[in-house]
């Protein structure tokens, strides 16, 4: 019903409209301007033809093609807004996975070194550990050797001051003179061990 309002009243319109330009009261303004330019007939001709063409493209369904191809075009901007925001939303969430991924790797590398550090103290202490143990075992070697050598040079001594001993007690034997042989063979005892 109200479609069949608007060609009715655009038609009261126009005709009134070079009555209402007559009059000199229209003023000044937009709508003064408009209606003096009513009051030439080429601009009126010109007003009406448009007004027919309207109605015509109107009558149509051209403004139903426009309003549907405009409502296209926005369907299609919601669409690619839709589609951007999904976009922003996946971008957000890559980025925080991301981020998330960099904090664990950064705690995994901290934790790495850690461990690294602990390992590094523990072999350390099993160098030090070791290093004392063959230490000792080498000076318990070298005193072990010591002894065996001291004992030696002791035995070889024994062995010196018994085979000068006998050599005295034989020569002392084989001579008359027993004071002056016991104090030689004495003497060839303290050359030997000395």
């Amino acid at each position: 019903m109200t479609l069949r309002l608007v060609p009715a009243l655009t038609l009261a319109a126009l005709a009134a409209s070079p009555a209402f330009a007559a009059s000199d009261s229209h003023g000044g303004g937009f709508v003064g301007g408009l209606m003096y330019s009513l009051t030439d007939p080429v601009t009126h001709t010109a007003f009406l033809a448009l007004a027919v063409f309207l109605l015509i493209a109107w009558r149509m369904g051209a403004l139903k093609a426009i309003t549907s191809g405009l409502d296209k075009r926005a369907d299609d901007i919601r669409k690619e807004l839709d589609e951007a925001q999904n976009l922003r939303e996946q971008a957000a969430e890559t980025l925080a996975l991301a981020e998330r991924r960099q904090q664990d790797a950064d705690k995994e590398a901290e934790a790495m070194i850690a461990q690294a550090k602990e390992d590094a103290k523990r072999i350390m202490e099993e160098a030090r550990k070791d290093i004392a143990e063959r230490l000792a075992r080498r000076e318990a070697q070298a005193e072990a050797r010591i002894a065996r050598a001291e004992a030696e040079a002791t035995e070889q001594v024994r062995r010196a001051a018994a085979d000068a001993a006998t050599e005295a007690a034989r020569r002392l034997l084989a001579e008359d003179t027993a004071v002056d042989q016991f104090e030689s063979a004495a003497r060839e005892i303290e050359k030997a061990l000395g």
